[in-house]
């Protein structure tokens, strides 16, 4: 069984020192904010436990998740001041990965390819 299902979500985990974290916690309002009217974003939030952060995020396929990169570029530059992403994982379909390897290269991503399941 393979999947028609192109979603695609992007996965970071941060490292917060902790007397950044009120500052942190003020930039993922922000974030969240400005990505609520994202079209293609399927879903977005932030969790904690302590200072290790995810942020929890999927796109309808490849080209949302770019244009929410996008979107949200100047916040990101502003949390890398204050934090260290940890773990960076990209999921979703070969094609639409294919589309992100080289933009997100820089990012240093593990790439992992959805082969199997549905989406609703």
């Amino acid at each position: 069984m393979s999947t028609q299902d192109k979603c695609c979500t992007i996965v970071p985990y941060f490292e917060v020192p902790t007397a950044d974290l009120l500052a942190f916690k003020k930039l993922c309002e922000q974030f969240v904010a400005k990505s609520k009217n994202e079209p293609k974003c399927l879903y977005y939030g932030f969790s904690f436990d302590g200072n290790q952060v995810h942020c929890r995020e999927g796109y309808e396929d490849a080209e949302g998740l770019l244009a929410h990169l996008g979107n949200v570029g100047q916040l990101l530059d502003e949390a890398f001041k204050v934090a260290t992403m940890t773990r960076l994982e990209i999921h979703g379909p070969e094609e639409e990965l294919a589309k992100l390897r080289e933009p997100l290269a820089k990012l240093k991503p593990k790439f992992f390819i959805l082969e199997y399941g549905f989406r609703r």
